[in-house]
């Protein structure tokens, strides 16, 4: 089956933009803001809480920047009017990472500024293993003037996961405020720095969920693999992990009766939630890099949200 999505995930750029939106639109809210907005209703009537995600990312070019960040403004503002139960996801090559650190710095600065005045949250993604260390950097940096409301991505295939987890343990002040999601990770990395094998990148997973767990870090447990969630329900029993110190996280319409048999169990559960004209890109990179949403997604076409 493996090979049947990578030969899918291979052709797709050959196929109309059309029939590529009938594989994403199970996990994109939609183009506009609106659609962003809408799903999150959908999604807070159900129990669950969302984080927005405007796609787009390694842009280099100044109007794009501001044009991204007025967006983001907009979205902070309009979710915080109507009330929503969301948080903000951001990509820093968005606000010019690979263009100058400090241009990248002030622009997210304002937006988590601007988050922090309606008391919201704000998550750096974490990108390729180009931007690792200066997405870490960032993230420390921004974390020391807003503690409690930014929070930065690991990905357990990264073999250098366990020393970044001990150097933020080591470093960041307000321990207790660390907000970490933990995930597998999509980005196709050199065998040197990244496990090749499913059993190494799920016990990466584990090992690094329960050093958060340990350290008294916020965990953000985000994956669509029973067994890893299985995992995970046995770490917060066995360490009798606060219900407010811990959420999983699922991509909007990958395995939802996964994500509702967690809710049903009493969980709280985020769904990330994108949108923008940016999603063809997005879309093709995605399954392209993790031919096995493939599955998931023609699953989902069958089954309602």
């Amino acid at each position: 089956m493996f090979r049947v999505n990578k030969m899918i995930a291979g052709i797709l750029p050959l196929m109309p933009e059309k029939l590529v939106w009938l594989f994403s639109s199970r996990y994109i809210a939609g183009q506009n803001l609106s659609d962003a907005l809408d799903i999150t209703r959908q999604l807070n009537a159900q129990g669950m809480q969302t984080t927005i995600d405007l796609l787009g990312e390694f842009l280099m070019t100044a109007s794009k920047i501001d044009r991204y960040k007025s967006e983001y403004e907009r979205l902070i503002d309009t979710s915080a009017e109507e009330l929503l139960d969301n948080s903000f996801s951001v990509k820093p090559t968005m606000f010019g990472l690979l263009i100058d650190r400090d241009l990248c710095y002030l622009n997210l600065h304002d937006i988590v500024s601007k988050a922090v005045s309606h008391d919201r949250f704000v998550r750096i993604d974490m990108e390729d293993s180009q931007c690792t260390d200066r997405e870490l950097e960032l993230f420390r940096r921004l974390h020391a003037e807003f503690p409690g409301h930014v929070g930065i991505v690991l990905q357990a295939c990264l073999k250098r996961t366990m020393d970044d987890l001990n150097m933020l343990a080591a470093s960041v002040p307000y321990r207790d405020k660390l907000n970490i999601r933990i995930c597998k990770g999509i980005y196709d990395e050199a065998p040197a720095i990244a496990y090749k094998k499913k059993e190494d990148v799920s016990r990466n997973f584990l090992k690094a969920l329960e050093f958060m767990i340990g350290h008294d870090m916020f965990a953000a447990i985000a994956t669509h693999d029973k067994k890893l969630v299985e995992g995970a329900y046995r770490l917060i029993s066995r360490y009798k992990v606060r219900n407010d110190r811990y959420e999983f996280q699922m991509l909007y319409g990958v395995t939802p009766e996964l994500r509702r048999s967690v809710v049903e169990s009493g969980h709280r559960m985020r769904v990330y939630v994108p949108y923008g004209k940016e999603w063809f890109n997005y879309s093709l990179r995605r399954l392209r890099e993790n031919p096995r949403m493939i599955s998931h997604i023609i699953k989902a076409l069958f089954v309602r949200r």
